[in-house]
């Protein structure tokens, strides 16, 4: 089968790569890939600013359908509509995989950048990987269930709370996930962007948003301040990984607030940390997913109130990756989305 690969280290060094199709092993399931999302850390991956093991296929936000079941797997049958947890290789004894947090796990290797992901025909995944998608959600929007639980790992971290006022930065997808996920949680949501990003800030508005605000161009502190009595927001997530992005973020954050770092930025970016200090600001980092962040996503997708298939502007086959990486590049469109077929 073919793979859209990181072939050798160094900034680009991606391809198609020829490897063999997986077969299940005990305990572990092969999944059809219908769609897996090019995601941000593919993009790292690409400018060789995530760590990967060489040559590796990437893609690691996918669904499909079961069709090879390895010796030990009772639960899963061939047929079954699923998207995967990325977590391949666990150690299942440190102190993070004890508490819980296998995302901080030392020996932790992710399907997409330690072992083959999903931008294939098929992908190998542990059993105890997978969930069910929830009827109504079809293979499209189920593919997104993984950055989106990351979005709800984040809210897990900020404690945000009904009536709290929230600033989102960066209106690409992460920042429309967590955009809803705010909502989910009884919060308003001011979601900042850019003079490029028209479209984005208008498909926040039909997601719900409270208000939308152009940096450079609209008074956000002002906006801000009308909402919290003069305060400043409760809490900021900052999901765009741009340096203005954060220190954006974090003037908006009132004193006593909390500051949440979603997105990666790949490198070192300058930061005003006085107002950490001067403000008394707590600020949280957030990586990845936890069990619970999954259990709370499904059953948010299954109600309704959480939606991925808006953000899919692209569809593209694995031979366009290329054009793929591309338009994520030139920030066109919203979610790109990549089919085997």
């Amino acid at each position: 089968m073919r793979g859209v690969a990181k072939l050798r280290a160094g900034v680009g060094q991606v391809g198609l790569l020829d490897a063999p199709e997986p077969t299940a092993t005990p305990d572990h399931v092969v999944i059809e890939v219908t769609a897996a999302g090019l995601c941000g850390t593919d993009a790292h991956i690409y400018h060789d600013e995530y760590p990967c093991r060489p040559p590796v296929i990437l893609g690691h936000e996918v669904a499909g359908k079961v069709v090879d079941v390895g010796a030990g797997v009772t639960r899963w049958a061939t047929g079954s509509s699923v998207t995967s947890e990325p977590y391949y290789t666990l150690c299942g004894h440190c102190p993070y995989c004890r508490a819980g947090m296998p995302n901080h796990c030392p020996r932790r290797a992710s399907i997409g950048s330690g072992v083959n992901g999903a931008f294939a025909r098929y992908v190998l995944v542990p059993a105890r990987s997978l969930h069910l998608l929830p009827e109504g959600v079809d293979e499209w929007a189920g593919a997104l269930t993984e950055p989106l639980a990351c979005c709800v790992h984040a809210l897990e971290n900020s404690k945000v709370e009904p009536g709290d006022v929230a600033a989102i930065t960066g209106p690409g997808a992460i920042g429309l996930m967590m955009l809803q996920v705010v909502k989910a949680a009884g919060a308003q949501a001011l979601v900042i962007g850019t003079e490029t990003d028209g479209a984005r800030l208008a498909l926040a508005e039909q997601l719900g948003a409270d208000e939308v605000l152009v940096a450079g161009r609209d008074d956000l502190a002002g906006s801000a301040a009308e909402r919290t009595d003069g305060l400043g927001v409760d809490v900021s997530f900052e999901c765009s990984g741009a340096g203005p992005g954060a220190q954006t973020a974090l003037e908006l954050v009132r004193h006593r607030g909390r500051y949440v770092q979603v997105g990666l930025f790949g490198k070192p970016v300058l930061w005003d940390l006085e107002q950490v200090c001067i403000k008394e600001i707590q600020v949280q980092g957030t990586f990845a997913t936890v069990a619970s962040s999954w259990r709370k996503t499904l059953a948010l997708m299954a109600s309704g109130q959480l939606q991925t298939g808006p953000l899919i502007s692209h569809r593209l086959a694995l031979d366009e990756w290329q054009e793929a990486f591309d338009l994520f590049e030139r920030r066109e469109g919203v979610k790109i989305v990549f089919s085997p077929e």
